[in-house]
């Protein structure tokens, strides 16, 4: 996945923001290449999972789409551990499982971790991620 550090910046922001709870967010882009991220409630309201409010996952994807783009991952943050997928996160990618999932880890606040996976058919497979 090539990204910028904008929009990397910008979900490392919402993640601090959403503190104590965990955030999470749609990436829109097209051809490998994220353009855009759009934050969506988490209607979990926990510091320790996400859940997407589904109107609002329905006017994200929208948007992304009415953009010119397409889906091409589900973000979100873990508060207090590092930047890989706990087993709620591969049980819930499920829903989405062609998606890239991008992890913004606060485990230490000044100095947040991003990584990315796949995560199908209950594996964890390392995506790299590409600044530009």
């Amino acid at each position: 996945m090539r990204i910028s550090q904008a929009l990397i910046d910008e979900m490392v922001a919402h993640a601090r923001e959403d503190l104590p709870n965990e955030c999470c967010g749609m990436i829109g882009g097209a051809d490998g290449e994220a353009t855009g991220v759009a934050r969506v409630a988490n209607s979990a309201a926990s510091p320790l999972r996400y859940e997407m409010d589904p109107q609002e996952q329905y006017d994200a994807l929208k948007s992304i789409e009415g953009d010119g783009g397409e889906l091409l991952g589900i973000y979100h943050s873990h508060t207090k551990s590092a930047a890989y997928p706990s087993q709620t996160d591969v049980n819930q990618a499920v829903a989405w499982p062609e998606q890239i999932y991008v992890i913004v880890s606060l485990a230490d606040e000044r100095a947040p971790d991003v990584k990315a996976y796949l995560l199908k058919d209950l594996r964890i497979a390392d995506v790299e991620i590409n600044v530009s």
